[in-house]
């Protein structure tokens, strides 16, 4: 078994059914998830004592109180048509149904959690922008931070880096005490910790908002999709912040996770042939996981050879004001235009 890839585990009573499902799932290639079909409830115990499993998709049938105690992320009935409460509907699909339907409607209810966030933020007057590509070194996080401050120009953001190296100490000529994942740490606590140094925990570059981003790679693996949305509901549920900018590498557990809090996307990319064979990956990747609608709000940039220039000493500056700077502000005024 892939180790690095989470559990997706069907159980039901009638053999040909779970065969068939499965084997559809395996097919589309449920990536990050590794489908494990089971027929009867003592297989399906005995595994779960050594693998933790992030989806069950199980039958009325075979559901019992010890599946009810099992440590599941995500538990979802199939249902093949008996009378349910309204808390049962909300938590259940309809067995006898095409298989891409239940595909997609079990993808839906799995993030959401990142759906009720999103509703949430909206509510606040915040938007998310995610900034993310499969492809590297494509001017990523220089595209993200001048985003972040074009927009502070005239309202409240927020910027968070979730790469695993980002160099901002080195970049920005500065040293931080904590970072982005000792906050997440307060907000799993759920005391008043988090309230009382949430200010304190705001950096500033100009005029953009930032929390230091992770020290270590393997602090942003292990953090949960449930806890960056606790994280991120604490801090900006009320807030003062009518942008959040997620600056997104591959380290967090689940990115396409985040990807769906994000009203907008933007993904830089490069022409070459291996960056296009990169796009084209991650695109059937989102297809196989029901979320096509991400890539609906994905907007696909070529940016300018920018960066800092030799002898200076403020990036921010060399980005704001130079071809980075022009780029995103006539990006902005085109995005302004299409929605007016």
């Amino acid at each position: 078994m892939n180790k690095s890839k989470k559990i997706f585990a069907i159980c039901d009573l009638e053999e040909s059914y779970v065969v068939r499902l499965a084997d559809y799932l395996n097919r589309r290639k449920m990536v990050p998830f590794e489908v494990q079909a089971f027929t009867n409830l003592t297989s399906l115990l005995d595994y779960s004592q050594d693998n933790h499993i992030e989806i069950l998709l199980i039958s009325t049938e075979a559901m019992s109180d010890e599946v009810k105690r099992l440590d599941v992320s995500r538990t979802i009935i199939l249902y093949d048509g008996e009378e349910l409460n309204l808390e049962e509907r909300e938590n259940c699909v309809y067995k006898y149904q095409a298989t891409d339907c239940i595909a997609r409607e079990v993808m839906n209810l799995y993030t959401g959690g990142s759906g009720a966030l999103k509703f949430s933020l909206q509510q606040a007057g915040c938007e998310v922008l995610g900034v993310y590509s499969p492809v590297a070194r494509c001017g990523k996080t220089m595209f993200a931070l001048t985003l972040g401050e074009i927009l502070s120009e005239t309202e409240k953001t927020l910027y968070l880096n979730l790469e695993d190296y980002s160099g901002f100490e080195s970049l920005f000529a500065t040293s931080y005490q904590s970072d982005i994942t000792d906050f997440v740490s307060l907000a799993r606590r759920g005391d008043g910790s988090f309230a009382a140094r949430r200010e304190s925990m705001v950096h500033t570059f100009r005029n953009l908002d930032y929390i230091p981003p992770a020290f270590f790679p393997n602090d942003l693996r292990v953090i949960r999709p449930e806890e960056w949305n606790s994280f991120l509901a604490r801090i900006l549920t009320p807030g003062p912040y009518r942008y959040l900018i997620l600056d997104i590498g591959n380290e967090p557990a689940d990115v396409p996770q985040l990807l769906q809090l994000c009203s907008r996307i933007y993904m830089p990319l490069a022409t070459d042939p291996v960056s296009r064979a990169k796009l084209s990956q991650f695109e059937k990747d989102m297809e196989a996981l029901s979320m096509t609608d991400v890539m609906e709000r994905t907007v696909r940039l070529y940016l300018p050879k920018a960066g800092p220039k030799s002898g200076t000493t403020d990036l921010i500056d060399d980005l704001l004001y130079g071809r980075m700077g022009q780029f995103v502000r006539k990006m902005l005024r085109e995005e302004a235009a299409e929605a007016g």
